[in-house]
C-alpha cells in the first residue's frame, strides 16, 4: 500500500518541471499554469488508481498520466490557421528532398525549395518544429523510457492499437541514422535541451533543431504519416 499523500508531494516537481519543458515549444499564447493545473489533476487521479499487480512501475505510471493529461488539453488548441498548415507541409517535403540531395539546410534553400518567402519558412519551421516535438515526444517519450505496460483501464482495443503503434516507431526509428537516433534518444530519452544536445555532439543549437526535424518528417513518411 502506497503512502498517496507522500507520492502526491514527491511527484509535484516533476509536474512543473514536465509543463516548463513542453512551454519550451508551444506559442506564447500557452500558458504554463494551465498545463501545470492539467498535470496535477492527473497525478491526483493516477495516485487513485495505480495498481501495482499490473506491472506498470509507479514513477512510470504517474509521469506517463500526467504527461499524457498535458497532450490531451494541448491538442483540444488549435494555433495554426489553414495557410501556415499548408506552408509547414511544404516545409516538411522540402527538408526531405535537401536530405535526400545531401543538401545543407538553412532557411534561404528551404524558401528556394517552397517557393515561399524567407519569413513565411521560418515562421512554418518554428511551427512545425514545436508541433512536431510535441506529437513525437508523445510517442517517443514512453517508448524509450518506458519497458513497462501501462495497459488502459478500460479499453483494451484502445490499448493493442497503441502497442502497435509503438513496435511501428520502433521499426521506424531503426531506419533512421546513428546521429538522428542519438539525437532523438538525448532529447527524448535522457529530456536534454537543444543546447546541452550541441555541447555534447559540438554542433550548434540550430543544426540538433534541424536534424530532428529531418528526423521526425522521416519517421512520419515511414509511418505513412502526411
Amino acid at each position: 500500500m502506497i503512502n498517496k499523500e507522500s507520492v502526491v508531494k514527491e511527484f509535484l516537481p516533476y509536474v512543473k518541471k514536465i509543463a516548463l519543458d513542453l512551454k519550451k515549444n508551444l506559442p506564447h499564447n500557452v500558458e504554463v499554469d494551465d498545463l501545470v493545473q492539467e498535470g496535477l489533476l492527473a497525478l491526483l487521479q493516477a495516485v487513485e488508481k495505480y495498481d501495482p499487480r499490473k506491472g506498470a512501475k509507479l514513477r512510470s505510471y504517474i509521469l506517463t498520466r500526467v504527461r499524457g493529461a498535458m497532450y490531451d488539453y494541448l491538442r483540444s488548441i488549435d494555433w495554426m490557421p489553414k495557410n501556415l498548415r499548408h506552408n509547414i507541409k511544404l516545409v516538411e517535403e522540402a527538408i526531405l528532398s535537401l536530405e535526400k540531395k545531401g543538401k545543407e539546410i538553412s532557411f534561404e534553400k528551404l524558401a528556394e525549395e517552397t517557393g515561399l518567402t524567407k519569413e513565411n519558412v521560418v515562421r512554418a519551421y518554428n511551427e512545425m518544429v514545436r508541433k512536431q516535438f510535441l506529437r513525437l515526444d508523445e510517442y517517443i517519450t514512453e517508448d524509450l523510457t518506458t519497458v513497462d505496460t501501462i495497459a488502459s483501464d478500460d479499453n483494451p482495443e484502445e490499448n493493442a492499437f497503441k502497442e502497435l503503434l509503438k513496435e511501428k516507431l520502433k521499426e521506424a526509428i531503426k531506419k533512421l541514422d546513428k546521429k538522428e537516433q542519438m539525437v532523438l534518444s538525448l532529447r527524448f530519452e535522457y529530456e536534454l535541451s537543444l543546447k546541452e544536445i550541441g555541447k555534447i555532439l559540438e554542433v550548434t543549437e540550430s543544426r540538433i533543431s534541424q536534424i530532428i526535424s529531418s528526423a521526425i518528417a522521416k519517421l512520419k513518411k515511414f509511418l505513412g504519416g502526411s
